[in-house]
């Protein structure tokens, strides 16, 4: 359930909760392990209260996909695609180190692909569907350059972080605005 602001106290702090909750067991095990059940003693609440807000795990996990999703698109709403690729990678990336380990193992592990995927292809959506020359592109084209981005940048997320956040994020950044800028708008030529 997402709060409006005009909720009683109580409200708050049982979905406030809950997806504390669920965040922590996000970090200790895959999506798949954790139970409703478990949940619920973790925030020390019944099944019914959680069945209340969230028909299922899956909609407070899709509900934890969209706030992470729209939270990062706020901040690149104003760029234009392909041209502020940088500005746009550059923001991934320190949208991505203000995150907590749940976003770090939903972003990084494999057991969290289905929601990765799905939060990629809602900011593809949101990010490159405005734009005119990404728009002229074939099916084909589309999905390669898609899969070439996302590809590399994911990655070299997922290794600085399994790297321990040693090289600095701007070095992290440069480097991969290089590789990613230098395809892209080779591609575009």
């Amino acid at each position: 359930m997402i709060l409006k602001g005009n909720e009683d106290l109580r409200v708050v702090k049982t979905i406030e909760a809950i997806k504390t909750s669920f965040e922590e067991l996000i970090c200790e095990k895959d999506y798949e392990k954790i139970t409703v059940k478990e949940l619920c003693d973790r925030a020390r609440i019944n099944k019914k209260t959680f069945y209340h807000y969230y028909e299922t795990l899956d909609f407070l996990l899709a509900e934890l996909q969209g706030e992470l999703s729209s939270s990062y698109l706020e901040r690149i709403k104003d760029f234009s695609l392909p041209e502020d690729l940088d500005k746009v990678n550059r923001e991934f990336f320190l949208y991505s180190a203000e995150q907590g380990l749940a976003y770090e193992k939903i972003t990084c592990s494999g057991t969290y692909h289905s929601i990765r995927d799905d939060m990629v292809e809602n900011v593809n959506d949101a990010g490159w569907g405005k734009s005119g020359k990404y728009q002229k592109l074939s099916d084909f084209e589309k999905k390669l350059l898609m899969t070439f981005i996302n590809s590399a940048v994911l990655n070299a997320y997922r290794h600085w972080v399994e790297d321990g956040k040693k090289l600095p994020l701007d070095e992290v950044i440069y480097i991969t605005n290089r590789l990613v800028l230098g395809g892209v708008n080779k591609f575009f030529e």
